[in-house]
Protein backbone atom coordinates (compact mmCIF):
# COMPACT_ATOMS: atom_id res chain seq x y z
CA UNK A 1 0.00 0.00 0.00
CA UNK A 2 2.80 2.32 1.29
CA UNK A 3 4.24 1.82 -2.46
CA UNK A 4 1.32 2.69 -4.44
CA UNK A 5 0.65 5.52 -2.13
CA UNK A 6 4.68 6.96 -3.21
CA UNK A 7 4.18 5.83 -6.63
CA UNK A 8 0.77 8.06 -6.72
CA UNK A 9 2.30 10.82 -5.29
CA UNK A 10 5.18 11.27 -7.79
CA UNK A 11 2.71 10.90 -10.59
CA UNK A 12 0.53 13.61 -8.86
CA UNK A 13 3.11 16.30 -8.26
CA UNK A 14 4.46 15.38 -12.39
CA UNK A 15 0.94 16.28 -12.95
CA UNK A 16 1.07 19.44 -11.15
CA UNK A 17 4.49 20.54 -12.45
CA UNK A 18 4.10 23.38 -15.15
CA UNK A 19 7.40 22.49 -16.33
CA UNK A 20 6.24 19.01 -17.28
CA UNK A 21 3.21 20.26 -19.30
CA UNK A 22 3.44 19.26 -23.09
CA UNK A 23 2.99 23.33 -24.22
CA UNK A 24 6.27 23.63 -21.64
CA UNK A 25 7.52 20.90 -23.94
CA UNK A 26 6.83 22.03 -27.37
CA UNK A 27 8.57 25.68 -26.45
CA UNK A 28 11.46 23.94 -24.68
CA UNK A 29 11.80 22.51 -28.55
CA UNK A 30 11.74 25.67 -30.38
CA UNK A 31 14.32 27.43 -31.89
CA UNK A 32 16.60 29.48 -28.92
CA UNK A 33 15.50 33.26 -29.21
CA UNK A 34 18.91 33.99 -28.42
CA UNK A 35 22.50 34.00 -29.17
CA UNK A 36 25.65 33.05 -27.25
CA UNK A 37 29.33 34.75 -26.57
CA UNK A 38 31.47 33.33 -24.39
CA UNK A 39 33.94 35.92 -22.53
CA UNK A 40 35.75 34.11 -20.88
CA UNK A 41 36.99 30.54 -19.68
CA UNK A 42 39.07 28.84 -17.10
CA UNK A 43 37.10 29.66 -13.89
CA UNK A 44 36.63 27.63 -10.83
CA UNK A 45 33.37 26.57 -10.21
CA UNK A 46 31.91 30.49 -10.15
CA UNK A 47 29.19 31.03 -8.12
CA UNK A 48 28.44 34.33 -8.63
CA UNK A 49 29.00 38.22 -10.33
CA UNK A 50 28.60 41.69 -10.00
CA UNK A 51 28.71 44.35 -12.70
CA UNK A 52 31.18 47.32 -11.09
CA UNK A 53 30.36 51.45 -12.55
CA UNK A 54 33.66 50.72 -14.69
CA UNK A 55 32.04 48.48 -16.90
CA UNK A 56 33.79 45.31 -14.93
CA UNK A 57 32.12 42.06 -13.57
CA UNK A 58 33.76 40.60 -9.90
CA UNK A 59 33.14 36.99 -10.06
CA UNK A 60 33.42 34.90 -7.13
CA UNK A 61 34.62 31.24 -7.13
CA UNK A 62 32.99 29.05 -4.68
CA UNK A 63 36.36 27.26 -3.56
CA UNK A 64 37.99 30.48 -2.99
CA UNK A 65 38.67 32.98 -5.94
CA UNK A 66 37.56 36.36 -6.62
CA UNK A 67 38.28 37.56 -10.23
CA UNK A 68 38.27 40.68 -12.21
CA UNK A 69 36.69 40.80 -15.88
CA UNK A 70 37.21 43.75 -17.30
CA UNK A 71 38.00 45.08 -20.93
CA UNK A 72 36.58 41.91 -22.55
CA UNK A 73 39.41 39.83 -20.50
CA UNK A 74 39.56 37.95 -17.09
CA UNK A 75 42.29 39.30 -15.18
CA UNK A 76 45.32 37.42 -14.07
CA UNK A 77 45.03 36.21 -10.43
CA UNK A 78 42.49 36.49 -7.53
CA UNK A 79 41.74 39.34 -5.83
CA UNK A 80 43.60 39.36 -2.75
CA UNK A 81 41.36 40.29 1.02
CA UNK A 82 38.80 37.40 1.15
CA UNK A 83 37.86 36.14 4.58
CA UNK A 84 40.37 33.10 5.59
CA UNK A 85 37.53 31.14 7.71
CA UNK A 86 35.63 29.73 4.89
CA UNK A 87 34.69 25.92 4.94
CA UNK A 88 35.04 24.69 0.92
CA UNK A 89 33.18 21.20 1.24
CA UNK A 90 30.65 19.83 -1.43
CA UNK A 91 27.82 22.11 -1.56
CA UNK A 92 29.74 25.27 0.50
CA UNK A 93 32.08 27.69 0.41
CA UNK A 94 31.66 31.32 -1.01
CA UNK A 95 28.75 32.38 -2.43
CA UNK A 96 27.01 35.83 -3.10
CA UNK A 97 28.61 38.91 -3.85
CA UNK A 98 26.73 41.88 -4.03
CA UNK A 99 27.51 45.72 -4.19
CA UNK A 100 26.68 48.51 -1.67
CA UNK A 101 23.76 50.44 -3.53
CA UNK A 102 25.84 53.31 -2.99
CA UNK A 103 29.27 51.58 -3.97
CA UNK A 104 30.70 54.02 -6.05
CA UNK A 105 31.08 56.35 -3.19
CA UNK A 106 31.82 53.43 -0.70
CA UNK A 107 33.28 51.10 -2.47
CA UNK A 108 31.51 48.50 -0.29
CA UNK A 109 31.07 44.81 -1.27
CA UNK A 110 29.07 42.28 0.64
CA UNK A 111 30.05 38.16 0.53
CA UNK A 112 27.85 35.74 1.88
CA UNK A 113 30.26 32.35 2.26
CA UNK A 114 30.02 29.19 4.70
CA UNK A 115 32.01 29.92 7.56
CA UNK A 116 33.39 26.99 10.19
CA UNK A 117 34.48 23.11 9.40
CA UNK A 118 32.09 20.31 9.06
CA UNK A 119 31.66 19.89 12.58
CA UNK A 120 30.07 23.45 13.07
CA UNK A 121 29.64 25.95 9.99
CA UNK A 122 26.94 28.56 9.41
CA UNK A 123 26.28 31.34 7.03
CA UNK A 124 28.05 34.38 7.35
CA UNK A 125 28.14 37.89 5.60
CA UNK A 126 31.26 39.64 5.03
CA UNK A 127 31.58 43.18 4.26
CA UNK A 128 34.92 44.76 2.54
CA UNK A 129 36.27 47.36 0.29
CA UNK A 130 37.44 46.91 -3.26
CA UNK A 131 40.28 49.39 -3.31
CA UNK A 132 42.83 49.22 -6.28
CA UNK A 133 41.70 45.61 -6.88
CA UNK A 134 42.09 44.39 -3.73
CA UNK A 135 39.68 44.14 -0.73
CA UNK A 136 40.06 45.70 2.66
CA UNK A 137 38.79 46.59 6.25
CA UNK A 138 36.96 43.45 5.86
CA UNK A 139 34.79 42.19 8.56
CA UNK A 140 31.77 39.77 9.38
CA UNK A 141 28.67 41.73 10.33
CA UNK A 142 26.08 38.52 10.43
CA UNK A 143 26.44 34.40 11.25
CA UNK A 144 23.16 32.49 10.96
CA UNK A 145 22.22 30.77 14.18
CA UNK A 146 22.04 28.11 14.78
CA UNK A 147 25.47 26.22 13.92
CA UNK A 148 24.71 23.24 12.15
CA UNK A 149 27.53 20.02 11.01
CA UNK A 150 27.76 19.15 7.56
CA UNK A 151 28.46 21.57 4.12
CA UNK A 152 24.79 20.49 2.59
CA UNK A 153 22.10 23.04 1.84
CA UNK A 154 23.86 26.56 2.76
CA UNK A 155 22.02 28.87 0.92
CA UNK A 156 23.61 31.88 0.56
CA UNK A 157 21.90 34.42 -2.12
CA UNK A 158 21.57 38.01 -1.89
CA UNK A 159 19.18 40.70 -3.03
CA UNK A 160 19.46 43.86 -2.10
CA UNK A 161 15.77 46.05 -1.66
CA UNK A 162 14.79 49.68 -2.60
CA UNK A 163 15.20 51.03 0.73
CA UNK A 164 19.13 49.76 0.97
CA UNK A 165 18.26 46.55 3.25
CA UNK A 166 19.51 43.69 2.08
CA UNK A 167 17.78 39.96 1.85
CA UNK A 168 20.36 36.64 2.22
CA UNK A 169 18.99 32.83 1.96
CA UNK A 170 19.73 30.00 4.26
CA UNK A 171 18.98 27.05 3.21
CA UNK A 172 17.49 24.41 5.70
CA UNK A 173 20.93 22.34 6.29
CA UNK A 174 19.69 19.32 4.78
CA UNK A 175 19.52 16.95 8.24
CA UNK A 176 17.82 20.10 10.00
CA UNK A 177 14.67 20.39 7.82
CA UNK A 178 12.32 20.74 10.83
CA UNK A 179 14.03 23.93 11.59
CA UNK A 180 12.59 25.89 8.63
CA UNK A 181 9.57 26.14 10.52
CA UNK A 182 11.12 27.13 13.90
CA UNK A 183 11.11 31.16 14.20
CA UNK A 184 13.60 30.56 16.60
CA UNK A 185 16.23 29.12 14.01
CA UNK A 186 17.78 30.78 10.86
CA UNK A 187 17.97 28.10 8.85
CA UNK A 188 15.35 27.54 5.74
CA UNK A 189 14.49 31.11 5.70
CA UNK A 190 15.93 34.21 3.75
CA UNK A 191 16.52 37.00 6.39
CA UNK A 192 16.63 40.63 5.97
CA UNK A 193 19.50 42.83 7.51
CA UNK A 194 20.91 46.28 7.14
CA UNK A 195 24.35 47.59 5.64
CA UNK A 196 25.44 46.80 9.11
CA UNK A 197 24.16 43.16 9.55
CA UNK A 198 21.34 44.30 12.17
CA UNK A 199 17.55 43.28 11.47
CA UNK A 200 16.02 46.22 10.21
CA UNK A 201 12.85 48.04 12.83
CA UNK A 202 10.15 46.81 10.48
CA UNK A 203 10.91 43.43 10.23
CA UNK A 204 7.78 40.97 10.48
CA UNK A 205 8.82 39.67 13.76
CA UNK A 206 10.36 42.26 15.28
CA UNK A 207 9.06 42.41 19.14
CA UNK A 208 7.84 38.08 18.90
CA UNK A 209 8.59 35.68 21.40
CA UNK A 210 10.97 32.93 20.57
CA UNK A 211 11.43 34.15 17.11
CA UNK A 212 14.54 35.94 15.31
CA UNK A 213 14.26 39.36 14.60
CA UNK A 214 15.90 39.14 11.53
CA UNK A 215 13.64 36.63 9.61
CA UNK A 216 11.69 37.70 6.72
CA UNK A 217 9.90 34.83 5.37
CA UNK A 218 10.40 31.08 6.63
CA UNK A 219 9.77 27.14 5.63
CA UNK A 220 12.23 27.02 2.72
CA UNK A 221 14.58 24.39 1.86
CA UNK A 222 17.76 25.03 -0.33
CA UNK A 223 16.89 28.88 -1.62
CA UNK A 224 19.22 29.60 -4.26
CA UNK A 225 18.07 31.43 -6.43
CA UNK A 226 16.89 35.54 -4.67
CA UNK A 227 15.53 38.61 -7.20
CA UNK A 228 14.04 42.05 -6.88
CA UNK A 229 11.89 42.86 -9.56
CA UNK A 230 13.59 46.21 -10.83
CA UNK A 231 10.63 47.59 -11.98
CA UNK A 232 7.92 46.46 -9.56
CA UNK A 233 10.42 46.13 -6.39
CA UNK A 234 8.97 42.38 -5.88
CA UNK A 235 11.17 40.25 -4.62
CA UNK A 236 11.35 36.04 -6.58
CA UNK A 237 12.76 33.63 -4.83
CA UNK A 238 13.63 29.88 -6.23
CA UNK A 239 13.98 26.70 -4.06
CA UNK A 240 15.56 23.09 -4.70
CA UNK A 241 12.70 20.61 -3.43
CA UNK A 242 13.70 17.08 -2.88
CA UNK A 243 13.19 14.39 -5.79
CA UNK A 244 10.98 17.22 -7.75
CA UNK A 245 9.47 20.04 -6.65
CA UNK A 246 11.37 22.54 -7.49
CA UNK A 247 9.50 25.89 -6.43
CA UNK A 248 9.60 29.75 -7.58
CA UNK A 249 7.88 31.48 -5.44
CA UNK A 250 6.81 35.52 -4.52
CA UNK A 251 8.17 36.61 -1.65
CA UNK A 252 5.97 38.55 1.16
CA UNK A 253 7.38 39.40 4.43
CA UNK A 254 6.39 37.46 7.30
CA UNK A 255 4.37 34.53 4.98
CA UNK A 256 5.16 30.48 5.63
CA UNK A 257 6.31 28.41 2.30
CA UNK A 258 6.01 25.25 3.64
CA UNK A 259 8.93 22.89 4.02
CA UNK A 260 8.47 20.63 4.97
CA UNK A 261 4.96 20.61 5.50
CA UNK A 262 4.41 20.99 1.60
CA UNK A 263 6.07 19.94 -1.21
CA UNK A 264 5.48 19.01 -4.29
CA UNK A 265 8.45 16.41 -4.45
CA UNK A 266 9.46 12.91 -2.64
CA UNK A 267 12.62 12.40 -0.68
CA UNK A 268 15.81 11.09 -2.26
CA UNK A 269 14.59 7.53 -1.32
CA UNK A 270 11.30 7.55 -2.83
CA UNK A 271 9.74 8.27 0.73
CA UNK A 272 7.21 10.94 1.06
CA UNK A 273 8.50 13.76 2.82
CA UNK A 274 4.63 15.38 3.24
CA UNK A 275 1.47 14.00 1.40
CA UNK A 276 0.52 17.97 1.35
CA UNK A 277 1.00 20.17 -1.58
CA UNK A 278 -1.02 22.87 -0.26
CA UNK A 279 -2.38 24.06 3.57
CA UNK A 280 -3.84 26.72 4.74
CA UNK A 281 -1.62 29.36 5.64
CA UNK A 282 1.10 28.38 3.46
CA UNK A 283 2.26 30.43 0.57
CA UNK A 284 2.06 27.96 -2.50
CA UNK A 285 4.57 28.10 -5.35
CA UNK A 286 3.73 29.73 -8.58
CA UNK A 287 5.76 27.41 -11.09
CA UNK A 288 6.91 23.91 -9.58
CA UNK A 289 9.20 22.09 -11.71
CA UNK A 290 9.43 17.87 -11.53
CA UNK A 291 11.49 16.56 -12.67
CA UNK A 292 14.09 18.96 -11.29
CA UNK A 293 15.74 21.42 -13.12
CA UNK A 294 17.84 22.05 -9.67
CA UNK A 295 17.43 26.37 -9.70
CA UNK A 296 20.04 28.50 -9.14
CA UNK A 297 20.80 31.92 -10.47
CA UNK A 298 17.36 33.83 -10.81
CA UNK A 299 16.55 37.65 -12.74
CA UNK A 300 13.92 38.86 -13.91
CA UNK A 301 14.57 40.22 -16.85
CA UNK A 302 14.49 44.11 -17.65
CA UNK A 303 16.49 45.32 -20.79
CA UNK A 304 15.71 46.86 -24.76
CA UNK A 305 17.83 43.72 -26.17
CA UNK A 306 15.15 40.80 -25.57
CA UNK A 307 12.20 43.78 -25.53
CA UNK A 308 9.66 40.61 -25.76
CA UNK A 309 11.33 39.38 -22.30
CA UNK A 310 10.58 42.16 -20.78
CA UNK A 311 9.38 41.20 -17.11
CA UNK A 312 10.00 37.22 -17.99
CA UNK A 313 11.92 35.20 -15.29
CA UNK A 314 15.66 33.65 -16.45
CA UNK A 315 16.66 30.55 -13.97
CA UNK A 316 19.92 28.65 -14.16
CA UNK A 317 19.44 25.18 -14.22
CA UNK A 318 22.14 22.67 -12.39
CA UNK A 319 20.47 19.46 -13.22
CA UNK A 320 18.87 20.63 -16.68
CA UNK A 321 21.82 22.50 -17.76
CA UNK A 322 20.03 25.03 -19.07
CA UNK A 323 18.63 28.78 -18.47
CA UNK A 324 15.39 28.57 -18.18
CA UNK A 325 12.76 31.43 -19.23
CA UNK A 326 9.08 31.79 -17.69
CA UNK A 327 6.32 33.88 -17.41
CA UNK A 328 3.67 35.14 -15.33
CA UNK A 329 0.08 34.79 -16.83
CA UNK A 330 -3.74 35.71 -15.24
CA UNK A 331 -2.18 39.20 -14.04
CA UNK A 332 0.70 37.31 -11.85
CA UNK A 333 -1.58 34.45 -10.16
CA UNK A 334 0.21 31.60 -12.03
CA UNK A 335 3.72 31.21 -14.20
CA UNK A 336 5.00 28.83 -16.85
CA UNK A 337 7.68 28.08 -18.79
CA UNK A 338 8.48 28.94 -22.00
CA UNK A 339 11.80 27.83 -23.26
CA UNK A 340 15.10 26.38 -22.61
CA UNK A 341 17.97 27.98 -23.54
CA UNK A 342 22.21 26.82 -23.91
CA UNK A 343 20.64 23.04 -22.92
CA UNK A 344 23.26 22.66 -26.28
CA UNK A 345 26.20 23.56 -24.35
CA UNK A 346 26.20 20.96 -22.11
CA UNK A 347 27.16 23.24 -18.76
CA UNK A 348 25.69 23.83 -15.25
CA UNK A 349 24.06 27.22 -15.10
CA UNK A 350 24.83 28.58 -12.01
CA UNK A 351 24.36 32.35 -12.21
CA UNK A 352 22.16 34.39 -14.39
CA UNK A 353 22.16 38.35 -14.40
CA UNK A 354 20.79 41.05 -16.42
CA UNK A 355 23.75 43.10 -17.40
CA UNK A 356 23.64 47.17 -17.18
CA UNK A 357 23.78 46.91 -20.90
CA UNK A 358 20.90 45.37 -21.11
CA UNK A 359 22.38 41.73 -22.14
CA UNK A 360 22.27 38.32 -20.49
CA UNK A 361 25.55 37.54 -18.62
CA UNK A 362 25.69 33.95 -17.11
CA UNK A 363 27.94 31.64 -15.17
CA UNK A 364 28.80 27.53 -15.75
CA UNK A 365 29.37 25.56 -13.24
CA UNK A 366 32.25 23.78 -14.03
CA UNK A 367 36.07 22.90 -12.92
CA UNK A 368 36.85 24.89 -16.08
CA UNK A 369 33.63 27.25 -16.14
CA UNK A 370 32.78 29.93 -18.21
CA UNK A 371 30.91 33.18 -18.78
CA UNK A 372 28.58 33.68 -21.37
CA UNK A 373 26.67 36.47 -22.95
CA UNK A 374 23.35 36.25 -24.50
CA UNK A 375 22.47 38.75 -27.47
CA UNK A 376 20.39 39.36 -30.34
CA UNK A 377 22.81 40.49 -32.91
CA UNK A 378 26.63 39.07 -31.66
Amino acid sequence: MRTALIALFALAACARAPAAAPEATAATAAAPSAKVETLATGLNFPWSMAFTPDGGILIIEKPGGLRIFRNGALLPGAVPGLPDDVMINADSGYHDIALDPDFATTRRVFIAYAQGDDDANRLAIWRARLANDRLVGGEVIFRASPDKKGPSHPGGRIAFLADKTFLVSVGDGYDYRSEAQNLGSDLGKILRLDRNGNPPANNPFIGRDNARAEIYTYGHRNPQGLAVDPETGTVWESEHGPRGGDELNRLTAGANYGWPLTTNGIDYDGTLVSERAHMAGVASPLLVWAPSIAPSGLAIYRGQEFADWNGQFLVGGLASKSLVRAQADNDGRSIRETERLLADLGGRIRDVRTGPDGLVYILTDEAEGRLLRLCKSC
